[in-house]
């Protein structure tokens, strides 16, 4: 069920008229047209590089325009940057958190906005007037203002960002993927919140790949495609999600998930009773050249902090790890790629790039020596080995242009060269499709199968359980740092993964789960 349906729609909270705006010569924005009423939430979707990013940066101040207007409650505005964007009454939360971990909570509630003089600043009446805030969001029992930021969970983090927009009186708040890195539980109660504000008259751009999501809370959704405005409708005139996937790719996507590869070779990697106390425990498993084995699990599961060890990114304390039958000691994630192990980690863009590199840079720097004539790096022959990757990932950006301004398939896509390039036959993908559109997830998914299909070992951590039932030729079910179950293919079944997910927070004994392999 979509938002609240309106009668009549409420004065205008903001306005875009003919928005355009390019870096060079790509046309990022193209007269775009937005109105979002007061007291109402307005979805926007589109794949990855339809323009959306660059609409948040020029609604946050951020970035201004090359031509069109903003209207806030029926004025002209021009923003001079993100203060000015928030002084006028447009918070913006970013998917990547503006958090300063060494202040206290009450502290980053009031970053730049402390109550009294800066000089006489006082902690005490910070966080007095932060368990007010917190008190009317409902939030108290959640967040204890004296805490350190550092300490708290993302889905913490999110609620100081909108306790300070709270404190700032925004009448306008600009969501940026909000529950891409949160449980499902800790996404249902941000969903609750986002509804009470509404309810109380706060107007909210939401922004987020997840397109169930958009249609229960969305009063109204805007569709973005290759920078252009391609619809506006109530959240609930559509149909279902295929009705949007088909406006934002403007094509039917009939099968999102490919055939699975069906040659299936010898085990190349194989770990047994791999420990890290307090972290994880006796976790054993294998998987075959061309084979797609996929990890479910909650979040804090144990799944990534795992696959970090198998890369040598961080240590174990027990078990052995073996490549094509023969031991191995990884220390450091230099001899995983001497082994021809590579990790593409969940945070691609702090792990897996340097933004301020291209491209070209980002595909290469793991294996520089392939692209160095006499001892020296050849500027020439990096971009001819990056263009002969990226020709065979399908990468649709600017290879000379900064990773940063890729879009996220885009990104992972460079990850992914990377890794290729190192002459990796064991890939180990940690939520290969978090934070990119559902044109780009496809993508990836027949990018991964084609790797399985010329003999490389797939790894896959998701927690989006369709995505692995979709993908895998096996799963591995892992709950409180434990394996709790292995399902064959023809033995996937939900209930059954989400019984091994749940092992370790239910009422019988953790090791027990119907239908697990000794």
């Amino acid at each position: 069920m979509s938002g609240a349906a309106q009668q009549e729609d409420p004065a205008p909270a903001i306005e875009l008229r003919g928005i355009s705006k390019a870096f060079g010569t790509v046309q990022a924005n193209r007269g775009i047209d937005l109105t979002v009423p007061r007291g109402t939430i307005h979805g926007i979707i589109g794949e990855n590089g339809a323009g959306k990013s660059t609409l948040i940066r020029i609604l946050s101040g951020d970035a201004r325009p090359d031509a069109g207007s903003i209207q806030i409650d029926g004025m002209p505005v021009v923003f001079d940057g993100p203060r000015d964007a928030r002084r006028r009454g447009i918070v913006t939360i970013f998917q990547e958190l503006m958090i300063a971990p060494d202040l206290s909570v009450a502290e980053n509630i009031f970053l730049g906005n402390e109550p009294g003089a800066p000089m006489l600043f006082s902690r005490a009446r910070a966080e007095r007037k932060a368990a007010e805030v917190l008190a009317t969001l409902g939030i108290t029992s959640q967040v204890d203002p004296s805490e350190r930021a550092g300490n708290l969970s993302t889905a913490q983090r999110q609620l100081i960002e909108i306790a300070r927009a709270l404190v700032l009186n925004a009448p306008v708040i600009v969501m940026d993927e909000p529950t891409a890195a949160l449980s499902e539980n800790e996404a249902a109660a941000l969903r609750r919140l986002i509804l009470r504000l509404r309810a109380q008259g706060t107007s909210f751009l939401y922004v987020s790949h997840r397109l169930d999501e958009v249609m229960e809370l969305a009063d109204r959704i805007t569709v973005l495609r290759g920078g252009e405005h391609v619809a506006t409708m109530p959240a609930s005139a559509v149909s279902g999600t295929s009705e949007l996937i088909g406006l934002m790719v403007g094509r039917p996507i009939s099968e999102l998930f490919p055939p699975l590869n069906d040659r299936v070779g010898e085990v190349v990697l194989a770990v047994s009773g791999l420990s890290r106390p307090g972290v994880f425990e006796d976790i054993s498993f294998h998987v075959r050249a061309g084979e797609v084995v996929g990890f479910a699990g909650l979040v804090g599961a144990g799944r990534t902090e795992v696959m970090r060890a198998i890369f040598g990114a961080d240590p174990i304390q027990a078990g052995e790890i073996r490549r094509n039958g023969k031991a191995v000691a990884i220390r450091a994630p230099r001899d995983a790629i001497a082994h021809g192990i590579a990790y593409l980690p969940e945070d691609r863009k702090d792990q897996g790039l340097v933004l301020a590199m291209s491209g070209a840079e980002n595909i290469v720097m793991a294996s520089l020596e392939k692209s160095c004539v006499a001892g020296f790096v050849s500027a020439a022959k990096v971009g001819r080995t990056a263009q002969t990757i990226s020709a065979q990932l399908r990468f649709r950006g600017q290879l000379d242009a900064p990773a940063g301004f890729a879009s996220g398939g885009n990104q992972q896509k460079l990850v992914i060269g990377k890794s290729i390039l190192t002459g990796a036959k064991v890939l180990i993908f940690d939520e290969p499709t978090r934070g990119i559109d559902v044109g780009a997830k496809a993508e990836i998914y027949r990018l991964i199968h084609r790797l399985a299909a010329d003999g490389a070992a797939i790894v896959m951590v998701s927690s989006e359980l369709p995505e692995l039932l979709g993908t895998c030729h096996r799963i591995y079910a892992m709950s409180g740092g434990r394996i709790r179950d292995e399902l064959s293919r023809d033995e996937f079944d939900e209930k059954r993964i989400l019984a091994g997910a749940f092992a370790a927070h239910v009422s019988q004994p953790a090791d027990v789960v119907p239908g697990a392999r000794p």
